[in-house]
């Protein structure tokens, strides 16, 4: 899933989205909160209206943005009380309230509201959070009122994976439409990445959507696939692309570099995206260097492309049985 934190994907349009074969879309319900305010969101028809995406959203609970960016903020079980960043008001967030924000956003997927604990943190910090964590989840589920919305609960547990093994069975109990793994990617070494998600996806229910949040390499895509992950959402493809990075076929390269500036090739004559069928490295590599605005848009549109992709030929890989074979190397 691309992300349009603000309802919006990074320099690119709905329309492009589309022509890359962006099914789902993510926006925080933090940010929108913040700017312009779920009213307005829901005065404009929702938010799928509101950004003129035809396709099926998902709104995180905002957790995650109120432990790493609020500076100011508490904590209790009551919920979070936090500082704006925008214009320093005091914001009072229970599970309750995320709830009703994303109630009125509209996004088809909802998150319950979570307590993300930071890399590393003791056992006991961990447990409390966790702990935590499950006790908001029965609230947000008391609080949702939206049939035509899935609210998914969230594995956390940090790297202890006792808890969340303790974690995935609690929420697996509660029957609900999807299940989310988070608290990962927050800043530990990728092969405590590997080792959450191979210990915690089995235990979700087989037969529900199972989401790894903030994750979007291939060889993290790959390996969480393999464990039974279905769903992604990661802001590399246009994160890279703003600081002039290209993926091709699992490598990142720096269009900015001076090898590319009489280079007449696409980024990958192999990609089937508007940016490869119409654009040169050498032409990317001056909008770089002039700092125009174009570069980040093409950039993006085949950076998308190129994850989507990749997804796509794995479950074309897994409906042959060839999933092992084809994708060895990531695994």
């Amino acid at each position: 899933m691309p992300v349009g934190t603000l309802a919006n994907v990074k320099t690119v349009t709905p329309a492009q989205l589309k022509d890359c074969n962006a099914e789902m879309v993510l926006a925080n319900t933090y940010h929108l909160h913040l700017q312009p305010g779920e009213d307005l969101v829901a005065q404009a028809g929702g938010v799928h209206q509101f950004m003129n995406w035809e396709g099926p959203m998902l709104t995180d609970s905002g957790g995650f943005q109120v432990f790493s960016l609020s500076q100011m903020r508490t904590v209790t079980d009551e919920g979070a009380t936090f500082r704006s960043p925008r214009d320093g008001r005091i914001i009072e967030m229970p599970p309750e309230r995320s709830i009703e924000i994303q109630n009125q956003l509209g996004a088809d997927v909802i998150m319950a509201f979570d307590e993300c604990p930071p890399y590393p943190a003791s056992r006991g910090e961990v447990e409390n959070a966790t702990a935590r964590t499950y006790r908001w989840l029965k609230r947000c589920i008391q609080a949702h009122d939206r049939k035509d919305q899935a609210l998914f609960g969230i594995v956390q547990g940090g790297t202890y994976l006792d808890l969340r093994a303790a974690a995935a069975k609690e929420l697996a109990s509660l029957d609900l439409p999807g299940y989310a793994i988070g608290g990962v990617s927050v800043g530990e070494p990728p092969e405590l990445i590997e080792k959450i998600v191979q210990a915690t996806t089995p235990l979700l229910p087989e037969d529900r959507p199972r989401y790894l949040m903030g994750v979007g390499t291939y060889k993290e895509m790959a390996q969480a696939i393999a464990a039974g992950i279905d769903l992604f959402d990661c802001v590399i493809p246009t994160r890279l692309a703003r600081h002039g990075a290209a993926l091709v076929q699992g490598e990142r390269w720096n269009l900015k570099n001076a090898k590319f500036r009489r280079d007449l090739t696409p980024i990958d004559s192999s990609c089937p995206c508007y940016t490869c069928q119409n654009f040169t490295r050498a032409y990317l590599c001056h909008l770089i260097h002039a700092k125009e605005m174009l570069a980040y848009t093409l950039i993006s549109i085949h950076n998308i492309t190129e994850l989507i992709r990749f997804t796509t030929s794995i479950r074309e890989a897994i409906l042959q049985n060839r999933f092992t074979e084809v994708f060895a190397r990531w695994l």
